[in-house]
């Protein structure tokens, strides 16, 4: 593992030296901008390098490479943040965007930026590697290929298959006016299918997915063949086989896509809910996450907003945001503002603990960072953002919590949805779920969608599971028109009352 002093060396030689910058111009531009009596700022660099491949009517539709780079100057002031930014690294772009940068602020200071070039902040990962190079365009091609044969061999009421290969690697270097030097790399591999089937003029849709922090030689790796009935967190059948992990993406959309066809529509109620390990926690990130973001509870938009030390959660429930979690698809080194990484509990046995804080609304809020600034991209400012946000395992087994059912619906996966922070309001559509009775699960149910309210509906949890799982590793979340990546995770969990919509 490379040492953060390794990961700056590394980083100024790729976005500055071959650019014909020198860490001495760096500095008299970190002089420069301070001197204009900002309360602080930073130069952020990011060199971004993507490729691309898609198939759709088992045809290779695209492929595509790119390279992005680029420089923002950032100024604050108080509430005040000022943005300059130049897809060019050079003196004269650099030194335009530092003038621009602290035109804003009429103060002064006197003092010089004191660069500390090297750093001791943990690394949790160094990204030393090249995801894009590491399978030749033959097996990039190959891969692909067989997603669509396979997948169309498993049933022939599959109609269309559309795969998507895509591996990046975004490197990025800081500098502050407190004299912080930091570097990440981020390299990272998605692949996702989607498949229609059709049956007796009815048509299906499902869709699959798979990333990591990895080179592609990740999606080869051989993993258990699921029975093709299989549903998540319940099935007692044993593992028959192998399969490489790109296969097992085809066969968990197809599966997905059936599974549709038979689904009945569920009728409308109140009624206890039970949400699956690993991706529904996308609930408890929108939600609640969102609303524990230190930007939304300073200006009284969340429902969070002055509630630390109270019972906001039934005391089974301990939610942490944790950037520093071994493979977490949030996780990362240093956020964007140069703050390491860090663990923090946000609700401990049910009780509000803390908010996500970046510095400029730490500092308005008279606490320090967290370690969540984080920017999408060398030309936007920092803001709260989440990591890795997880529901800690309790004790119940979670067959044990789908038997506790005896009216319910049982939810394994959602699409997303839509959630109000001021007001604590949330409405997720589950794109598949079951109809549980007397503690077995029936059938299949379409078109469940969960409505509540996000504090009640966490004082309703009555039973956690020993089974945390997180998500797939492909999650990203947009707020202020930034996309960033993180993780999410969840054991089973039981909601005693949930409103489920769906027909009379």
């Amino acid at each position: 593992m490379k040492t953060a002093t390794d990961l700056v060396n590394t980083a100024v030689g790729r976005l500055l030296t071959v650019n014909g910058l020198s860490i001495d111009y760096i500095g008299e531009m970190l002089n420069k901008l301070k001197s204009s009596g900002i309360d602080f700022g930073d130069i952020f660099f990011m060199r971004s390098v993507s490729e691309s491949w898609r198939l759709s009517e088992s045809k290779i539709k695209s492929g595509a490479f790119s390279i992005d780079q680029g420089f923002g100057v950032r100024g604050v002031s108080g509430e005040k943040t000022t943005i300059a930014h130049s897809d060019e690294i050079n003196e004269k772009s650099l030194r335009q965007a530092v003038k621009a940068a602290r035109s804003f602020s009429q103060k002064v200071n006197s003092s010089d930026v004191n660069l500390c070039l090297s750093p001791s902040y943990k690394v949790y990962r160094d990204g030393s590697f090249d995801p894009i190079n590491s399978l030749s365009r033959e097996k990039k091609v190959f891969i692909v290929n067989e997603m669509d044969k396979f997948a169309r061999s498993l049933d022939s009421r599959v109609r269309e298959v559309k795969v998507s290969l895509s591996s990046s690697n975004q490197q990025s270097l800081l500098f502050t006016t407190d004299g912080v030097a930091a570097a990440e790399n981020n390299p990272q591999v998605n692949l996702n299918c989607s498949v229609i089937v059709e049956d007796n003029g009815v048509s299906e849709t499902g869709w699959s997915a798979s990333g990591r922090s990895a080179d592609l030689n990740f999606f080869l790796e051989d993993v258990p063949v699921l029975p093709f009935d299989y549903v998540r967190g319940v099935s007692d059948n044993s593992l028959s086989s192998m399969e490489a992990r790109y296969m097992a993406v085809a066969r968990d959309a197809v599966r997905q896509a059936l599974n549709k066809l038979k689904a009945l529509q569920v009728r409308a109620g109140t009624m206890p809910v039970v949400l699956a390990s690993g991706w529904p926690a996308v609930l408890i990130h929108e939600s609640i996450g969102h609303g524990l973001e230190g930007d939304s509870c300073r200006k009284g938009q969340s429902v969070f907003a002055g509630r630390i030390g109270e019972q906001v959660a039934s005391d089974l429930c301990t939610i942490v945001d944790d950037g520093t979690l071994e493979n977490g698809t949030g996780t990362f080194n240093v956020d964007s503002e140069g703050v390491p990484s860090q663990r923090n509990v946000l609700i401990e046995n049910g009780i509000l603990k803390g908010f996500m804080y970046d510095r400029l609304n730490a500092a308005m809020d008279g606490v320090k960072s967290t370690g969540n600034g984080r920017r999408a991209d060398y030309y936007c400012k920092p803001i709260p953002r989440m990591t890795n946000t997880y529901l800690l395992p309790g004790k119940d087994k979670p067959q044990d919590i789908i038997k506790s059912l005896d009216d319910g619906i049982y939810a394994v996966d959602f699409n997303g949805g839509q959630v109000d922070t001021a007001a604590g309001k949330f409405t997720f559509t589950a794109t598949e779920a079951y109809r549980v009775k007397n503690g077995e699960i029936k059938y299949p149910v379409k078109d469940a969608t969960l409505i509540g309210n996000a504090m009640t509906a966490m004082r309703n949890i009555s039973m956690v599971g020993d089974n945390l799982e997180f998500d797939k590793g492909t999650g990203s979340c947009g707020k202020a028109g930034q996309m960033v990546r993180v993780g999410l995770g969840q054991p089973t969990l039981r909601m005693d009352s949930v409103t489920v919509g769906g027909t009379k």
